[in-house]
C-alpha cells in the first residue's frame, strides 16, 4: 500500500541515528518532515537548516500526532518510546517504532527508487535481511535510468489519452514499456525514444497493434500456481476479461492483473448452465469490444478442453487467437506419483484417454489403444472405473497389473492411490473419488497381446482386418 504524503506532515521522534535514519526514507518523499527531539545530531542539524525538515524541541503531547499522515518513533530508549506510542495511540496516528515491532502500526520496506518508479519489499518487520537481499536482486533487474522513462510516460498520458483510442491504450503502454521505447530507452538514445513514442500517439497507436481485440487459450496447469509457464502468467498480466471455470485454482487468479473482470463460467459434466456455445459467443463477444480476452482452463488448452470449439469460433470472426500450453494432468499425475509414464523396455507409446463421453455420456471406446508396451491415462474416469477395469480385462490385461489414481494433483487436498486393476473400481468407491481424477495404468511391453472380445470392439482391430482383407482380395 502506497501512501499519498504531498502536503501532509509526517512526524520523526529522536535526533539521534535512528531518527535520521527513518529521515533519509521520508526524504524521498514529498511530506513535510517534523522532527521532535531536544537536540539534533550534526546530520538532522543539516536537514533543518536545508528547509527539507522543521525541528520541534519542546514537550511532545498527543496534539503533536494530530493529522499526521504517519509518525517514527526513534529516541532511542525503549521505555520512552513506549510512552510515546501511546500519545500517538490516543490521537489515532499511525506510527513506526523503531525496534519495537509489538507496538508498530505499520513497518518500512526495502525501497528500490526508480523516481518515478518505486518498488517496495517488506517482511512485515520479521526479516529485513531478507528484505534487502531482495531489493538487491531488483536493484539489479532495473536499469538506473528506467524512472526517466516512466517520468516522459507521465508527461505524455493527457496526449495519449486523447489520440489512443480506449482500446488499444493498454497495448500502447505495453508497446512502450517492453518493446522499441523501451529498448531506445535502454541504450541512452532518450530523444528517439521520445520522438518515437509521440509519432505513434500521433497515428493512433502502437506500430503492429491491431485495434480489435484477441483471445489467448491459456493453460493453467492442474493447480499450482508454480507450475505455470512464464507465458501463461504473462497473458493473465494483460487480461481485459478472465473467462474461468472450476477446475481452475482460486490461486492462479491471483496472478492475474487486479482490475481484470472476472467471468466464471463452471463447466460441470451433466449439467448446462454454461453450454459451449455460450462460452463461445462470450468469449468473441468481449474480444469484439478491443479487449485482451483470456479463457483460462486447468491442464492444457489441447487436451481435452474443448479448444477447438473455441478456436473456430474466433477465427470465424477474424479474431486472433492464440494458445498458451499447460501441463496437462496425465503429467502432472506422473511426477506427483514419482513414476515415469513412458520407460524403455517397458513402454514405447502414451495414450490419453477420456472415460466420460460428451455430456457426460457413455463411456467411449477409450481401451482401444491400451495393450504391451502402453501406459494409458484416463481423464474423467473415476465415475467409468468399473466399465474400465472390465474392458482392460477382457482385452487380456492381468488383473494384477498395478495402477495409480491420481486426485486433486498438486492441490492441498491432493491424493495418490494405489491398488490391482482388479479392485479399481472398489478403491474408486472406498476414498469417494468424484471430482479431479487421473488413472495411470502400464501395460508393459513383456505380456501378452490383447484380446479383442466381441462385446468391446476394437475399431484399431476392425481397421487392421480390413487391411488384411484388402491384401488377400489383392
Amino acid at each position: 500500500m502506497f501512501i499519498r504524503t504531498t502536503g501532509r506532515r509526517v512526524v520523526i521522534l529522536g535526533g539521534g541515528e535512528q531518527a535520521a535514519q527513518k529521515t533519509r526514507l521520508i526524504l524521498k518523499s514529498d511530506a513535510n518532515i517534523e522532527i521532535a527531539a531536544p537536540e539534533l545530531d550534526p546530520e538532522l542539524q543539516g536537514v533543518v537548516a536545508q528547509g527539507r525538515a522543521t525541528w520541534h524541541s519542546g514537550r511532545v503531547t498527543a496534539a503533536f500526532f494530530r493529522d499526521a499522515a504517519m509518525g517514527f518513533i526513534a529516541t532511542g530508549c525503549p521505555g520512552l518510546d513506549a510512552s510515546l506510542h501511546g500519545l500517538a495511540r490516543v490521537a489515532g496516528c499511525p506510527v513506526n517504532v523503531v525496534d519495537q515491532p509489538a507496538l508498530c502500526d505499520l513497518t518500512t520496506p526495502s525501497i528500490v527508487d526508480r523516481d518515478p518508479v518505486v518498488v517496495a519489499i517488506g517482511s512485515d518487520g520479521t526479516a529485513p535481511v531478507l528484505a534487502r537481499q531482495i531489493k538487491t536482486k531488483v536493484e539489479e533487474l532495473l536499469p538506473p535510468t528506467l524512472g526517466g522513462l516512466a517520468a516522459v510516460a507521465g508527461r505524455l498520458r493527457a496526449a495519449v489519452a486523447q489520440r489512443v483510442p480506449r482500446p488499444v491504450r493498454r497495448a500502447f503502454w505495453r508497446w512502450v514499456f517492453a518493446e522499441t521505447p523501451r529498448e531506445l530507452w535502454a541504450r541512452g538514445a532518450e530523444r528517439d525514444a521520445v520522438d518515437t513514442i509521440k509519432r505513434a500517439i500521433a497515428s493512433g497507436g502502437a506500430p503492429g497493434v491491431a485495434s480489435h481485440g484477441s483471445i489467448a487459450l491459456v493453460g493453467a496447469g492442474p493447480g499450482a500456481r508454480d507450475l505455470l509457464t512464464l507465458r501463461a502468467v504473462a497473458r493473465l498480466q494483460e487480461a481485459d476479461v478472465i473467462f474461468y471455470d472450476r477446475l481452475v485454482d482460486p490461486e492462479v487468479l491471483e496472478l492475474a492483473r487486479r482490475d481484470a473482470d472476472r467471468v466464471y463460467v463452471g463447466k460441470v459434466v451433466g449439467t448446462s448452465a454454461w453450454p459451449q456455445e455460450r462460452i463461445n459467443a462470450l468469449i468473441v463477444s468481449e474480444a469484439l469490444k478491443g479487449r485482451r480476452v483470456v479463457r483460462l482452463k486447468s491442464g492444457d488448452p489441447g487436451i481435452f478442453g474443448r479448444a477447438g470449439e473455441e478456436i473456430a469460433a474466433a477465427r470465424a470472426r477474424n479474431i486472433p487467437v492464440e494458445i498458451v500450453p499447460g501441463v496437462t494432468a496425465a503429467c502432472a499425475a506422473a511426477a506427483s506419483a514419482g513414476t515415469s509414464l513412458t520407460e524403455r523396455g517397458v513402454t514405447n507409446s502414451l495414450v490419453l484417454a477420456t472415460g466420460t463421453g460428451a455430456h457426460g455420456g457413455v463411456l467411449p471406446d477409450c481401451v482401444r489403444l491400451s495393450g504391451p508396451g502402453t501406459s494409458t491415462a484416463f481423464y474423467m474416469a473415476a465415475r467409468q472405473s468399473g466399465a474400465i477395469r472390465e474392458a482392460l480385462l477382457g482385452r487380456g490385461l492381468p488383473d494384477d497389473t498395478p495402477f495409480t489414481l491420481a486426485v486433486d494433483v498438486t492441490k492441498p487436498t491432493e491424493r495418490i492411490l494405489r491398488g490391482r486393476v482388479a479392485d479399481l473400481e472398489e478403491v474408486v468407491a472406498e476414498h469417494q473419488v468424484t471430482g479431479c481424477a487421473v488413472i495411470l495404468i502400464t501395460w508393459p511391453l513383456t505380456l501378452t497381446a490383447p484380446r479383442v472380445p466381441a462385446s468391446f470392439p476394437s475399431r484399431a482391430a476392425s481397421a487392421l482386418d480390413d487391411d488384411l482383407r484388402l491384401s488377400a482380395t489383392a
